[in-house]
């Protein structure tokens, strides 16, 4: 039964990954102007000839097709190339810049999940009341604000109110942990808020719903303390829809970091993937966005299992 119901979506992850590569690969390749003439730069030796050559080298001479089939062949073994750039294997750069996007990305995770499950059960509980309504209305701002504008305010907040405290940059966390918890606690924080703010609107809106069913009438007429029907059994039944909301936003956070790790100068991938973009370095850019998109699938593949596990009315 539960092969029965994986295996459609493990069809469907690979067909999006596959049209994934197509779109990642053609899209750099779209982007006005000549990769070859940028890598050469404005040298008054550049000749027609050596735009030849250079184009011939990097296989930039063959139709779109045979272009894409020799990097989609290549990937499938692990090889992504080598960047235009360094001359490194792309693997090697991205290996090297993606630990701090995981780590923004796991925070801001744990922070939007940790918060969003009492908040929400705070408005559910207090349905109408005052701290229900400042809470909805905070939530609607966390959604509305842009995390990159909100990281600006932290950033100039902090050097207003606390001069020496460090917000820019990156320090590796087993160099310095509390160094390392600091810079990015302002980056994390800038991320979670809309995710906290989703999720936590979520929350309430499941916990009324799954409070308004006969089987919490009955508890409460068997003298069942509020505080268990309320965290025991109407909310086991509000995480089903938090888990799938929860894979999901954890792959709009590997995109939405990229933009919070500019504003905060931390070298992740996404100040590699703007980089790359900027240099028109195919094989960076390629790998980069093939890798980011196929986290994502794979991760709302992974919680799609996971559904189908938690939920036994989806196996019927």
């Amino acid at each position: 039964m539960l092969r029965r119901l994986v295996f459609p979506r493990l069809v469907d992850l690979v067909l999006v990954v596959l049209g994934v590569s197509v779109v990642a690969f053609l899209m750099i390749r779209l982007i006005p102007g000549d990769a070859v003439a940028i890598m050469l730069g404005a040298n008054s030796e550049v000749t027609p000839q050596a735009l030849s050559e250079l184009r011939e080298r990097i296989g930039l001479d063959q139709p779109f097709l045979v272009q894409y089939l020799r990097w989609a062949f290549a990937a499938l073994h692990g090889d992504f190339g080598t960047s235009l750039w360094t001359g490194r294997p792309v693997a090697e750069e991205i290996l090297a810049n993606i630990w701090p996007t995981l780590e923004l990305t796991f925070l801001a995770l744990a922070i939007g999940a940790g918060c969003a499950v009492p908040f929400g059960c705070l408005m559910a509980s207090r349905r109408g009341r005052g701290t229900d309504i400042a809470l909805r209305i905070g939530t609607v701002l966390g959604l509305t604000i842009p995390s990159f504008w909100l990281g600006i305010v932290l950033i100039l907040a902090a050097s207003r109110l606390l001069p020496g405290f460090a917000s820019l940059g990156y320090v590796p966390f087993a160099e310095n942990p509390l160094g390392n918890l600091a810079r990015m606690a302002m980056p994390a924080f800038a991320l979670a808020l809309p995710i906290l703010a989703g999720l936590s609107r979520l929350i309430r809106s499941a916990m009324l719903d799954a409070l308004g069913q006969d089987y919490i009438r009955t508890a409460r007429a068997k003298g069942a303390p509020e505080r268990v029907i309320l965290y025991k059994h109407a909310l086991r039944n509000a995480l089903i829809p938090f888990v799938t909301y929860l894979g999901i936003s954890a792959g709009y956070l590997l995109g939405g970091a990229i933009v919070v790790e500019e504003v905060f100068a931390i070298p992740g991938l996404g100040r590699l993937i703007l980089g790359a973009i900027s240099e028109r370095n195919y094989p960076l850019v390629q790998a980069s966005i093939l890798m980011v998109t196929v986290g994502f699938v794979v991760l709302n593949f992974a919680i799609d299992v996971i559904y189908v596990v938690i939920d036994p009315r989806l196996r019927r």
